[in-house]
């Protein structure tokens, strides 16, 4: 397959509060640009968060969050399967706890102008512009871009969310 022929724009959020939570996350940059035909477009900052809806034994545990946008043919299906076996293999263990610790949390943010919603997955994602930790970093590499199903830009909607959205502080430019 030609990849410049079919390449689209893919936004994918990383997140990680376990252990040496920047290793992990360039751990997971690292195996996504390593996929076939994928190509690296733009990486944000790194951010320490405030954890966001989890359990009061969970809330010392602070993430380390970024986005990358990469390039590549591949439709959201097909990355979805591919983030799952990259968290997997770098030591995230699912539980009945959505929100309970881990070492690597990759999300499919949007997946070109592809719009999917089924018992598996919504893309684009159902609630990243409700998240400072998704909507500040995104902000950084595509302040411009409208998400499907979106009026706003991405900076647009960073500039409405309140303080619940959670904290975000600058944790490192270049990672």
């Amino acid at each position: 397959m030609n990849a410049l022929a079919h390449e689209r724009e893919v936004g994918l959020s990383l997140g990680s509060n376990l252990g040496d939570r920047e290793a992990h996350l360039r751990a997971a940059r690292a195996k996504i640009v390593a996929l076939p035909e994928v190509r690296l477009v733009a990486c944000s900052p790194l951010y320490e968060t405030e954890p966001v809806g989890v359990r009061p034994e969970y809330q010392h545990l602070k993430y380390l969050n970024a986005v990358l946008i990469v390039a590549a043919p591949w439709t959201a299906p097909w990355w979805l399967e591919r983030l799952h076996e990259i968290e997997t293999s770098l030591g995230r263990i699912r539980t009945e706890d959505r929100n309970a610790p881990r070492t690597v949390d990759v999300d499919l943010l949007y997946c070109g102008d592809e719009v999917l919603d089924n018992d598996v997955a919504t893309v684009p994602h159902p609630r990243w512009a409700t998240r400072r930790f998704v909507v500040q970093p995104l902000a950084d590499v595509r302040p411009n871009l409208r998400l499907p199903g979106q009026s706003q830009t991405v900076a647009e909607i960073l500039a409405l969310l309140d303080a619940s959205s959670g904290e975000v502080r600058r944790w490192k430019n270049e990672w």
